[in-house]
């Protein structure tokens, strides 16, 4: 198979979804403002008009690219709704490591996205501000299937825990830093358990 065979097939179908792959790769290597779209489209490859015809704006882009991520699994929230795992041992999950020693910690990809589209009203900041609404809900769930009070509560100091771990092992380059914050959310759930005095 020559080459040129082989860049025509790359450049066939699956365009959309090469298009999402080079993205997460660069938005997470460069960051989402230092990505040009037409570095998207080299790196796809695909053509320009192929990569409006997907997207129209980088902002159509940058949203296909969380909804990957928050349905992939890949993100630490994807615990919470994992049925195989006791509803403690979820919400702790959110404090497990963020990368492989070999990969640089990029933190949580739904605040990295709201901090680079600071407008509270722009299509990325309201889909972070929803995945980030939706992990409080099922975090909400969680503890009140524990039987634990306040159970809103404890939900918001418990992302926040999340939330600033993430963060910080970002800026410090430390996959497993989530475990100074799980210290402190397994207190925060044990004193909040019914049987707690």
């Amino acid at each position: 198979m020559s080459a040129a065979t082989t860049t025509s097939q790359r450049r066939g179908r699956g365009g959309r979804e090469r298009i999402l792959v080079a993205a997460a790769h660069l938005f997470a290597s460069q960051g989402i403002n230092a990505t040009g779209m037409e570095q998207v489209a080299e790196e796809a490859p695909v053509s320009k008009r192929t990569l409006y015809a997907h997207f129209r704006t980088k902002s159509d882009l940058v949203v296909a690219h969380l909804q990957d991520l928050a349905t992939s699994g890949v993100t630490l929230e994807s615990v919470l709704t994992r049925e195989d795992i006791p509803p403690r041992e979820r919400i702790l999950g959110l404090f497990g490591p963020l990368a492989t020693d070999k990969d640089p910690v990029r933190g949580c990809p739904f605040i990295d996205a709201a901090a680079e589209f600071p407008d509270p009203a722009s299509a990325v900041h309201s889909y972070a501000r929803e995945q980030k609404l939706r992990m409080v809900g099922l975090v909400t769930a969680l503890v009140a299937e524990l039987g634990c009070r306040e159970p809103a509560e404890l939900a918001e100091q418990l992302v926040t825990l999340a939330d600033g771990a993430a963060s910080r092992a970002m800026v410090l380059d430390e996959a497993d830093y989530g475990r100074h914050a799980r210290a402190a959310a397994a207190i925060l759930l044990e004193r909040a358990l019914p049987d707690a005095s």
